[in-house]
């Protein structure tokens, strides 16, 4: 096994990048398309990879025969899935794809998978916390902030949500893995 990929139930092997990109909300039709709920709101990665990696019944690569946009969902057909049983049993099922293949992006545009872990700071310095998840209202994305515990109180302090715009975001460094706010801590 080389250090680019990992084991996989069966003796396949799996890229170590795999990242989760949407998941399995159920069978679409009768011929055995499936309904993938995305994580990003364009769903690029779904719609232009030919590859995928589905968790259920056990991690495996499947090749994607066609994709479509309908409603905030990807519509895809599967080679060797067929008929509405044999996609709705992939119900729930993660959706990975290798990191390495996701579509290139601008400068300052970033995949969720890029800023979740990355610490967050105030324009003053304070210590805000840590992503630990992303999500989308709609028109804009939300960081999910973990607050930093305060030493020695049993209290957790209550999750930061903060829209992930300009006017709040001032910069990103994914290599020193830090988030800059323009958000107090009182916020």
């Amino acid at each position: 096994m080389t250090d680019s990929v990992a084991s996989v139930a069966g003796g396949a092997q799996a890229p170590d990048d795999l990242t989760q990109v949407g998941y399995v909300a159920g069978a679409y039709g009768i011929a055995g398309a499936i309904r993938v709920t995305p994580f990003s709101t364009d769903a690029d990665a779904l719609l232009n990879i030919k590859t995928w990696w589905l968790d259920k019944p056990s991690l495996r690569s499947v090749s994607v025969r066609t994709t479509k946009m309908h409603g905030g969902d990807v519509v895809a057909t599967l080679v060797g899935t067929a008929g509405r049983d044999a996609a709705e049993a992939l119900k729930g099922a993660a959706v990975h794809v290798s990191r390495s293949e996701f579509p290139a992006l601008e400068e300052d545009e970033y995949y969720w998978s890029d800023l979740i872990g990355l610490d967050v700071v105030n324009l003053q310095g304070e210590a805000l916390g840590k992503v630990i998840d992303m999500m989308s209202n709609g028109p804009q994305s939300i960081l999910r902030i973990e607050p930093i515990s305060e030493q020695g109180s049993t209290e957790k302090a209550p999750e930061r949500l903060v829209p992930y715009v300009d006017q709040f975001v001032k910069t990103v460094d994914l290599k020193a893995k830090l988030i800059t706010l323009d958000w107090g801590l009182d916020y």
